[in-house]
């Protein structure tokens, strides 16, 4: 593709969340401190929503790398189940074995204790549900439901949500009343500042091998901004269309006439106004 024209040793852009490309926006980095208070605190649930695209995912998976190893994590990337199911996802995660749990009251049964025997081993078990906003209300209750596990101390697990903004809505209804008065800690991400785009942008380069990360002329980031609105996946399908379109040509940098280009060509990104498309 284009990697040995501009120098780089790796696509710098995907969309695949990795980890060795985390940029420490002031968003992410306040949505992480949020997380490691929250699980300090030792109680409760902690929400942390955001629009698609503004890096939910990833900040799950730097929180997941950043554990020590004194917690046992339970990772679950698709909770669109029904609570048995669930509840059965989060036991084999945590490594319990599943065998002859045929009723709902030994599979409960058998979480609390595999839960005491970790605590009694001074790990503390977090359980992190991604794409929250697809579970049901019936398993949002039954995942509450578990975490009243607890002995007279200190809970036996924790959860954190990740979620778009309809996960909100969803913990509005008041049939999950209860949930919702249990979440101590919650953020809300936003895109990235118009201040930190070209480091963003300069950061990915620079980790996938470009020397000094300058591969886009200053007059691009006005407009890719505007593209993107912020959102850290769409601004990564840009700047890769965009130096596509500069390696066609030749090109050494990636011009406003390039990132006009990859806007026209990205679904979700905002049309621009007639001045700007001189």
């Amino acid at each position: 593709m284009y990697l040995n024209h501009f120098g780089l040793t790796e696509l710098p852009f995907g969309i695949t969340p990795d980890t060795s490309f985390i940029y420490s926006a002031d968003a992410h980095q306040e949505a992480l401190n949020t997380l490691l208070i929250g699980l300090n605190s030792g109680e409760g649930f902690i929400k942390i929503t955001g629009e698609v695209g503004t890096g939910k995912t990833l900040l799950c998976r730097r929180l997941l790398s950043t554990l020590r190893e004194s917690h046992v994590a339970a990772y679950l990337p698709n909770p669109m189940l029904e609570p048995r199911m669930l509840l059965l996802a989060i036991a084999e995660e945590l490594g319990l074995k599943l065998e002859g749990l045929d009723y709902h009251f030994h599979l409960i049964k058998d979480l609390n204790t595999h839960l005491l025997e970790l605590a009694a081993q001074d790990k503390t078990v977090v359980v992190c549900i991604d794409e929250a906003q697809c579970m049901s209300l019936e398993s949002l209750e039954s995942l509450r439901l578990l975490s009243n596990l607890e002995t007279e101390k200190r809970k036996l697990m924790q959860v954190v949500l990740f979620g778009q903004p309809e996960l909100d809505t969803k913990l509005a209804n008041p049939s999950v009343r209860q949930l919702r008065q249990r979440i101590v800690y919650h953020y809300r991400m936003p895109g990235l500042r118009p201040r930190e785009l070209g480091h963003y942008l300069a950061h990915r380069l620079r980790i996938a091998g470009h020397p000094n990360g300058n591969l886009f002329d200053p007059s691009v980031m006005r407009m890719m901004y505007w593209l993107s609105g912020g959102t850290p996946r769409l601004v990564n399908v840009l700047a890769h269309k965009a130096l596509l379109a500069a390696f066609g040509e030749g090109k050494a940098t990636v011009s406003p006439r390039h990132v006009r280009a990859a806007g026209k060509d990205t679904e979700g990104a905002k049309p621009l106004r007639w001045w700007q498309l001189w």
